[in-house]
Formats: C-alpha cells, structure tokens, sequence
C-alpha cells in the first residue's frame, strides 16, 4: 500500500493555529474526523493523549507524529499539519516542531498498513524530504513529495557487508507503529556513516521484522536494546547490552553505536525464558507506590477469573435454595451440590488467594517467581490469613527470588543450567514457606479475622458511610488507580465471605456511564451530536458495569462531569449498603443482579437514584452547546 492511499489532499492542513501541544492534536483530530476517518473522535484523541503520557511523540528536528491505534478508527489514514510559528510539543531536542503528522491506524489494522506507516516513519528521518515539506505550499505538493520519497517494494531486510565491526540492535516502541522504525532508520544512518555494520530488528505492530538470528547475535560486539515495552532478551544471555528508551535510537545513534562498539555495557545475566520491558524517561520516574501498584494489579487480574466465574457459579446454587447444597438438608439438589463445589473453596474459590501471590510474585521476579509465589499464597489461604496474608506472600515470594538471583550469580557457569530448574524453585518455596508459616499467618489471619467480623457486624449508619466512600472512589477516576483501589478491596472481602461491600462497588462503577447516558438523553442541548451518539452506547456499558465509558465525557468537562458522577455514585454505594444488599459475582453488571443476597428490586432502586442525581447535576450544571 502506498502511503499515499492513507495520506490525501482530504487529510493536510497547513495552518495549525496556536502553540501548544493541544492546539496542534485538536486540529488534527478534526481533520481526520471531517476526513470521515474516526467512529468516535473522542475516544480516538483520548488514544492520543494516552499515548503521549507514555512519552512524547516529539522527535526533534521539528517534527511531531502523534500516533494511536484503537477501535475508534474507522479507516487507516494519516493528516499531515504545519505550523508556521512552531508549537511547543515538549520535543526531545526542545526545539518547537513545525511538520506534524498524526497516524490513525484501526485496531485490525493489517500489515500492508503498518509497513505503509513505517516507512514514512523512514522518509522523515530524511532531511531532503524535512526540508521540501517545509516549504510546500499546497496540499498536493506535500502527497507530491511523501510519494516520491515512498518506495512500497523495498525490502527491510539486510545483508551483512562483512565490515570488521559488527553489532545488533532492537528497536520497540508502545504502538509500534511510528518511534520502532525511526530509531531502527537512525541507527543504520549513523552506523553506515561509522562504517560499522549493524543490523536492527524492528518489533512493531505487524510484528518482528529482520529477526535476529543466532549467529549474528553471537558474532555481535554487543546489543542495543532501544525500547519502550518488552523486548525477548534471553537470547542475549552472556552478550553485552546496552538497554534504553526508543527515543534514544533516534536522538542518540553514534553515542548508543560507540558505546556498543568499545563494549561499554554490562553483560547481561538473565534467566531463560526472561523478558525485559523497557520504561521510557518519565516511567522511570515512577516511586515505590506505582512499582507495588503494576505488581498488585497483574496479580489481580489473573484472580478475576477465579472470582468471577466461581462467584456466578456459587450465586446460581443459591438459587436452588441457600442450603440445597448441602446433603443433610431437606432442600438438597444434587446440580446446586455440583455447583457450588466447581465455584466454591474447592474449585474456583480455593484458587483465588493462590493464584493472586503467584501472579504478583511473577511480576516481581518472571517465572522463577511463580511457585514460591502460589504456594505461599496456598499457605496464607490455609494459615487464615486470607487475601491480605496472599497480596504479602506474592510480594514476598517475588523480592525473595530477585535476591537469591543476585545471590546465586557467583556460581560457575557449568551450574547454571540447575538454577531455574532446581535452585530457585527449591530456596523460593522454603524461604517463603518458612516465612510465612512462622512470621506472616498468625499476626495477618488475626488481622483479617478482625475487619472480617468488623464488616460483618457493621451498624447501618456505618455502612452507608462505607459505601458512600466505595461510591466516590468507583467514580473519582473511573478505571484509574483509586477505581482499581475499591475494587481490590471488594473482590478480596470476597475470598472472606463478605458480599456486601462488592454489591455497592458494582453498583457504583455502574452509575457513572448510565448517568452519561440519560444526561444525553434528556439534555440533548447540552451535549454535541457526536456526545449524543456516544450517550447511547453508555447505555450499554453501564448496565454491564464498564465505568470506562464515561471516561471520554469526564475528560471534555472535568469540572462539571467528575463530581456529578462521583456524588451520584455516592448515592448508589450508600444505598446498597443501607438495603443490605450482597453478591458473590464482582462482574456482569445488571445481568447479574438477579443472583444478589438481599432484595434485587432494591438494588435496581438504588442504581436508578444514584443515576438520576447525577444525570440530573450533569444536566444542570453544563452549559448549552452550539453545533
């Protein structure tokens, strides 16, 4: 595909008024959107600016390619933008950039469009063709000029010139579509006008281009990983690696290739089978409570499963009867027995807490992390100590194992074979083991014993403050980490035999994409037409418990949006919590509802309240808009 099937008169501007970065997005986006190119402008100028929080897509050289790839897409294209007067985009060189080109690639995009975005990633790293879109006048100069730099049929794939010094590097960025291919191009120009050979393999959203293989990585002075997600490194076990940030293939070549060449850098130690993932500058900036966040978050998440599907499972036991599943009962049914054994602490239940440390310990520590991980959560599971003993045994498990890989580094090298097999795995268990049965069980199940009970006989007055406080966690960020938070905490009161607090969660993360939905509905005044396209399709994530959806609306109008949702959720947490209402499924949203410990048709009253107080604060609180 030509680039210029993507790029057209349709989709340039050359006159980007204003100098700040969002200046600069916003004309864009409307260009492609007049262009007919998104299905939902909102959401794809959200992937934007998601996308520029993780770095910025300010290359230097004055130029900018802010890039998504998202289902709010409708056609692959790209808009090219000019600013005359420059815009500050916080570049890497710090220089205002003045060439914009803003890359719109589908969720489904295939590959005959990544490689076309590649390579005007390619052409841009040409100063001739910088300098002639500089000075173009029209837009059909500027297709003009992107066309006869793009050459479609070239191959990425290189040969080897036989030059005395030879290295290897890999490129990877996020998206994979834009920085992967620019940091790839810059460190061939550089090497070549070195004279040393290299060669790059580009991960990028099509997938590993120009593989490494083998004999070249052996043969290779050293490795430059310039990367920004996660990059296959145990091929590179014994080699000499120099690991940074994508920007600095394309920013800093000749210091990346000088330092490969005179082997400055460590040599790298990792395990089989590991992986590394490269943070850009500001993700290394990231404290001590967003380390434990990412950890906790990818134990989590591996629960849910568990959670979910043995939580429904045991809800629909109950249905037969709330004891049917025991045989001593008169009510006893022998599907509601099935039933509540496959959910239960048996089946799905019984892994929860397991699974959680093993999966927080297998981020700290990769795969030699795993067993001690699971197994110390089994033990925190048994000992009492519940969800709380199992988020300290995967973290524990995890650190542990990190220390004894520094600690076991000193073997011979004919040992190493044995460490991941035996070593760790061995050492991991016990320490956690040990740990845990002496130190960790006792103090933490007396502690779990206690909010258990707490939560168990709390006064109503109470609880509705404790739902209230559910409420406006669910609504304040909406997906974020104080949302994720309140979640956590439900899903693990859960594993306890607490329901309640989960039943006011669900209910308010509810609140927040409904409250959207009627507000577009009965305030059309207040609300674009696009708005009001979006409203309807709230409806739906809503009533399935996807706060996400409100995201968009929340952004366009912070001040007004955020606090009417938080306050309507508020309603519904406190609400739930005062009707007593439980449940045992921490997902499925209304089609779940039926499956609640308590009054359902309550639990309907108190979504409908807290979504009409906000729907109505929402209404009254914008302002009408002009289309």
């Amino acid at each position: 595909m030509k680039i210029t099937q993507m790029l057209t008169e349709e989709t340039i501007t050359l006159s980007i008024s204003g100098n700040s970065k969002m200046n600069a997005i916003d004309a864009l986006v409307d260009v492609l959107d007049r262009a007919g190119k998104l299905s939902d402008k909102k959401e794809y100028k959200k992937a934007i600016i998601a996308r520029e929080e993780q770095s910025t897509t300010g290359i230097g050289e004055g130029i900018a390619i802010p890039h998504a790839k998202t289902t709010a897409v409708k056609q692959a294209a790209i808009a090219f933008g000019k600013s005359e007067q420059g815009v500050d985009y916080q570049s890497l060189d710090g220089r205002p950039a003045h060439l914009f080109f803003m890359i719109a690639a589908p969720e489904g995009a295939n590959n005959t469009h990544l490689e076309a975005l590649s390579r005007l990633s390619s052409i841009l790293m040409n100063e001739d063709a910088r300098e002639k879109l500089r000075n173009a006048a029209t837009a059909k100069e500027v297709v003009a000029i992107i066309d006869s730099y793009d050459r479609e049929d070239e191959q990425e794939e290189q040969s080897m010139t036989n030059k005395s010094q030879f290295i290897v590097a890999v490129t990877a960025c996020p998206t994979g579509i834009a920085h992967t291919y620019m940091a790839a191009d810059s460190l061939r120009a550089k090497a070549s006008e070195l004279g040393i050979d290299i060669k790059v393999e580009t991960n990028g959203s099509g997938g590993a281009k120009n593989v490494l293989t083998p004999d070249e990585i052996e043969r290779a002075t050293a490795v430059i990983v310039a990367a920004d997600t996660k990059v296959e490194m145990a091929r590179f076990k014994g080699k000499r690696v120099i690991e940074t940030a994508v920007a600095d293939g394309i920013r800093k070549p000749q210091e990346l290739i000088t330092r490969a060449v005179n082997q400055d850098a460590p040599v790298y130690q990792g395990a089989a089978g590991d992986a590394t993932e490269r943070t850009t500058g500001q993700q290394k900036g990231k404290g001590v409570g967003a380390t434990i966040y990412k950890h906790l978050m990818n134990g989590v998440s591996n629960m849910l499963p568990f959670v979910v599907g043995g939580g429904i499972l045991i809800a629909i036991s109950f249905m037969f009867g709330y004891k049917a599943f025991d045989p001593e009962d008169p009510t006893y049914n022998v599907i509601a027995e099935a039933l509540m054994t496959i959910g239960g602490g048996s089946g799905a239940f019984g892994f929860i807490v397991p699974v959680l440390a093993g999966f927080i310990a297998m981020s700290i520590a990769d795969r030699p992390g795993f067993a001690p991980g699971m197994v110390g959560g089994i033990l925190a599971s048994a000992g009492g100590a519940g969800f709380l003993g199992g988020m300290i045994a995967g973290f524990l498990a995890g650190y542990l194992v990190v220390g004894l890989k520094k600690a076991l580094q000193g073997l011979p090298a004919s040992l190493e074979g044995i460490k991941t097999i035996l070593l760790y795995p061995l050492l991991g268990i016990a320490l956690t083991g040990f740990i845990m049965v002496f130190a960790i069980n006792k103090p933490v199940g007396l502690l779990n014993s206690a909010i258990t009970d707490w939560l168990s006989g709390i006064g109503t007055g109470n609880a509705v403050v404790l739902g209230m406080i559910l409420g406006l966690m669910m609504a304040f960020d909406m997906g974020g980490p104080v949302n994720k938070a309140a979640y956590v905490f439900g899903t693990g009161l859960l594993a306890n035999g607490v329901y309640e607090p989960m039943a006011a969660i669900m209910a308010a993360g509810m609140v927040p994409p409904l409250a959207i939905a009627v507000a577009t509905t009965l305030f059309k005044n207040k609300f674009t037409k696009q708005e009001k396209d979006a409203g309807k399709a709230n409806y739906i994530m809503g009533l399935s418990f996807i706060t996400e959806g409100a995201i968009p609306f929340a952004a366009a109008d912070p001040i007004r949006v955020i606090p009417s949702v938080m306050a309507g959720a508020a309603v519904t947490g406190a609400l739930s919590m005062m009707f007593h209402i439980g449940i045992r499924a921490p997902h499925g949203g209304m089609f779940v509802v039926p499956l609640v410990d308590g009054n359902w048709l309550m639990y309907l009253v108190a979504i409908f309240a807290g979504t009409l107080v906000s729907a109505l604060l929402i209404g009254f609180l914008k302002k009408p808009v002009t289309e």
